[in-house]
């Protein structure tokens, strides 16, 4: 089960970060300019199209979860996010036919974050449903390594494949490799969720006849419910969201784009992080059955608050350095592997604390739309908001306020109102 679960919400980000791993890439590829800095805005706004959407994903298909139950709900947002993601492999060029093709792209990032509203948050309440009340927080943890994993095999993929190809063949032809190889694991995806059962509590409701129709708008109705709502929306879901896109989307880019590191070194510095954000990830989740989720996910949003923009200020500082040598790079990756033990103490608690914030008949739909709304108007927008600070303001940056700032309320919040969970009944 654990295996059917996670290998969809894998297969989700897989799709949704190989078009952020290759934002440099279509660039010139769909958004052709004379200034290179336009260009790569054009496409992280395109990144922040998918992200956008998410929340009206949610807003759908989390009410129909409540409603036709959580396994139903999976089979089609995974369907629809893989044929999307195939799709942009297939799409021609600005080159080839003009302003068709921006025009396309979008559309297809549009459909891929409309279905990952649904699968991304509804995951983690269908696993925390199955979990059990003993070790929630650890056995739900490992949901939250498919954004690692899915970053993971999409990077290294991208490496491989820049490896082996000529940068004129990977910019003509070979970018399009990962979203044919998405169409095998979309395959695999759907034969894995073919074995799902339905979760106890949801089976519960439909034995006592509860009624769910039009839960979403009961949700805002209820002032305990929307009180929550609020808190996941900042505390856990906003803050997660804002470490994920700036530790391990963002910051690729960052170090590509102003430290100036090369490529290869930089998506060898990101597997390396990544593989230490998984062990991180599972550690939270276990330290949060032991210790209580507050204080994991508090002292995480403290230590983004602190840390995020001195973090970013001291690899620029190190870029200077000419010629980058073994110490500069050390320090780089020791960076990073703070970064990714910051995000890991946010994601480890994440899924469970999704579940364990509702009651059952509301769960589904109280809990995705706000991480969706978070997850995409607040992290999703991140790199494109980030990125055009920077560029309006020529400072690299001064657009990592943003961030901090949100990162601080959120700690303060969570230090005053956010309620210890871990002993919840999901049933």
């Amino acid at each position: 089960m654990l295996i059917a679960a996670c290998f969809g919400t894998f297969l989700e980000w897989y799709d949704f970060l190989t078009f952020g791993a290759l934002a440099v890439t279509f660039g010139p590829l769909f958004f052709p300019s004379n200034d290179p800095s336009s260009s790569l805005l054009a496409s992280l706004a395109t990144f922040g199209v998918g992200m956008i959407v998410r929340p009206i994903g949610a807003a759908f298909f989390g009410s129909m979860g409540d409603r036709i139950g959580r396994k139903p709900v999976f089979m089609i947002t995974i369907s629809i996010m893989g044929l999307a993601t195939l799709l942009v492999g297939f799409l021609p060029t600005y080159a080839q036919i003009s302003v068709l093709a921006p025009i396309l792209l979008v559309s297809l990032r549009i459909l891929q974050g409309f279905s990952a509203g649904g699968e991304i948050g509804g995951g983690a309440i269908f696993l925390a449903e199955h979990a059990g009340e003993k070790n929630r927080g650890f056995k739900t943890s490992f949901l939250q390594l498919m954004g690692p994993f899915g970053i993971l095999a999409s990077t290294l993929q991208i490496t491989l494949l820049q490896g082996w190809l000529s940068a004129e063949e990977f910019q003509a032809w070979g970018w399009r490799i990962p979203f044919f190889v998405s169409f095998l694991l979309l395959l695999l995806a759907l034969y894995f969720r073919r074995t799902l059962e339905e979760t106890p509590a949801f089976e519960t409701l439909k034995k006592e006849n509860i009624k769910t129709e039009g839960q979403l708008i009961n949700n805002f109705k209820n002032s305990e419910i929307r009180k929550k709502m609020l808190l996941l929306f900042f505390c856990l879901s906003g803050g997660g969201a804002v470490l994920f896109f700036c530790s391990q989307v963002y910051l690729p880019i960052f170090l590509k784009a102003t430290v100036k590191l090369s490529t290869e070194l930089v998506d060898q510095l990101s597997v390396f992080s990544t593989i230490f954000l998984v062990l991180t990830i599972i550690f939270a989740g276990w330290l949060s059955d032991r210790i209580g989720r507050k204080p994991v996910v508090t002292i995480g949003l403290i230590l983004g608050a602190a840390l995020i923009l001195p973090a970013f200020w001291l690899m620029q500082k190190i870029g200077l350095h000419t010629p980058i040598t073994r110490v500069d790079i050390l320090s780089i990756s020791s960076i990073m592997l703070g970064l990714s033990f910051i995000l890991g103490l946010l994601g480890g608690p994440q899924a469970a604390m999704l579940a364990e914030l509702f009651p059952a008949k509301s769960r589904n739909s109280a809990a995705t739309f706000p991480h969706n709304l978070a997850a995409g108007w607040i992290g999703g927008m991140l790199p494109f908001i980030v990125t055009w600070a920077n560029h309006v303001s020529s400072s690299s940056l001064i657009g990592l306020w943003y961030p901090t700032t949100f990162l601080g309320v959120s700690a303060i919040l969570a230090l005053v109102f956010l309620p210890e969970t871990s002993k919840s009944n999901l049933l």
